[in-house]
């Protein structure tokens, strides 16, 4: 028995000092009970791939086989942690959310290009956005905050809203146009940058996304065939450059990303 702890307490001792060398892998928050539920969106323009922080701890990360922080595997532009219909969770607390480039990066490691304080509660749900245009000067970008109010799951019908992270955008509307009756929906009205609208519940279908400014009737934005399925409810962001044609494969263009909150 004796020796069991002797082996125990080396174990221990070696954790705590590989957790504290300059580039290791840190742990992700510990598994928790309740909590707050997070989603993470680097949606600003140009931005380098970031990892995101709540204080010191790391919140977004990719797996290691090395033990080292990697400095290609991370956030990037367009990216969303957890990609999935799901939120990372951490305690209840108030905290200084920050995006940060990977300690072993090549060009500004360890550079924090945003930061957020806010206070999140238990069983409350949040979604943080990087937008704006990263400023290769001061290393820097905007952010943003959003309480992610979900709907009760209802079986019949699904949620959608949508959120502005387009800098440079004036306000929008959203309308939702059923590719099999092409009736169209109006289910966003007049969304600024930096905001979203409420839940808003739309059958089950495919849809075309089209976004026109508040009050004007011309096309502005516009993502086809995006299927809408009953029980599940979804963020469309609206990221990219405003003045960049939306159609074709450039990187910044003006795209709405279709994210399920659950």
């Amino acid at each position: 028995m004796k020796r069991k702890h002797i082996l125990l307490a080396v174990l221990l001792l070696s954790t705590i000092i590989f957790s504290c060398k300059k580039n290791a892998v840190q742990n992700i928050a510990e598994p928790i009970n309740g909590g707050a539920q997070l989603k993470y969106f680097n949606f600003a323009l140009n931005a380098p791939i970031i990892n995101f922080y709540a204080n010191e701890t790391k919140v977004s990360a990719a797996s290691s086989t090395t033990g080292v922080e990697s400095a290609t595997a991370g956030v990037a532009y367009a990216a969303v942690y957890p990609s999935t219909n799901a939120y990372s969770i951490i305690p209840a607390g108030t905290y200084d959310f920050m995006a940060k480039r990977p300690s072993t990066a090549t060009v500004d490691p360890n550079v924090v290009i945003a930061t957020l304080n806010k206070q999140v509660a238990d069983g409350k749900n949040y979604s943080i956005y990087l937008s704006g245009l990263y400023n290769t000067t001061t290393k820097k970008t905007d952010a943003f905050i959003i309480d992610d109010v979900l709907p009760p799951i209802d079986s019949s019908t699904a949620y959608v809203r949508l959120v502005h992270a387009c800098y440079n955008a004036n306000a929008f509307d959203l309308i939702m146009k059923n590719t099999t009756t092409s009736v169209e929906t109006l289910v966003g009205t007049n969304v600024a940058y930096k905001t979203a609208s409420n839940f808003t519940k739309i059958p089950q279908g495919v849809y075309d996304l089209i976004l026109r400014y508040t009050g004007t009737p011309t096309n502005i934005v516009i993502r086809t065939a995006v299927s809408v399925i009953k029980s599940n409810t979804y963020s469309f962001s609206l990221r990219g450059d405003i003045t960049l044609p939306y159609t074709g494969t450039v990187v910044n263009r003006p795209f709405i990303d279709n994210t399920p909150n659950r």
